[in-house]
């Protein structure tokens, strides 16, 4: 993978409703230390889960999933491999929908996206497929059965990524979007 990409913002989500994975397009976000204002993922803690089996479910730990980024290339290729019209990023619980990044939930931890509204984001890691977003999916397709065990398979390595903001500022729906890593980090050109 080549050391500067860039790629574009093609929707800006954000999940308000904390009895749903669910999230919402707006057009722009304020984005905080602790993540997409209104969000449900945003925060500087979170309870440990079934993610974090080294800690006692429940007791806060660091959020380092304040922002799910998903791939417009990558969520077509799950929808064609599952014989699917189209999988939305909604679906997901994801925050961003971007494009034009080659292979995005192969970006290595440490990389850090700069949109051109002026927020910064820190990866952290890929996002493992889980049976939330495939539950949601088979309610979308009633009359197909096993998607929610399908989307596991067929969506890892392709399940996009989480992050950290790393600068405050806003993200919106049409901003360009730089990836920069190993130790290139410029604030400004």
């Amino acid at each position: 993978m080549e050391n500067n990409l860039a790629g574009l913002t093609s929707a800006v989500l954000v999940g308000q409703q904390t009895d749903t994975l669910i999230t919402t397009r707006v057009k722009n976000v304020q984005v905080t230390v602790e993540g997409f204002a209104g969000d449900k993922h945003a925060g500087l803690t979170h309870p440990a889960d079934s993610r974090t089996p080294f800690c006692p479910r429940g007791t806060q730990i660091f959020n380092d999933r304040q922002v799910s980024i998903v791939s417009l290339e990558e969520l077509a290729i799950v929808a064609a491999s599952l014989d699917l019209p189209e999988l939305l990023p909604e679906w997901l619980g994801a925050n961003l929908l971007l494009s034009g990044i080659p292979d995005l939930t192969r970006l290595e931890p440490g990389a850090r996206l700069f949109f051109s509204s002026g927020a910064v984001l820190y990866v952290t890691h890929s996002n493992n497929p889980c049976s939330g977003p495939g539950k949601i999916i088979q309610s979308r397709f009633p009359d197909r059965d096993g998607l929610t065990a399908a989307f596991v398979k067929h969506a890892m390595h392709r399940r996009g990524l989480v992050a950290v903001v790393d600068l405050p500022g806003q993200i919106a729906e049409g901003d360009t979007v730089k990836v920069i890593w190993k130790n290139r980090y410029r604030y400004q050109d």
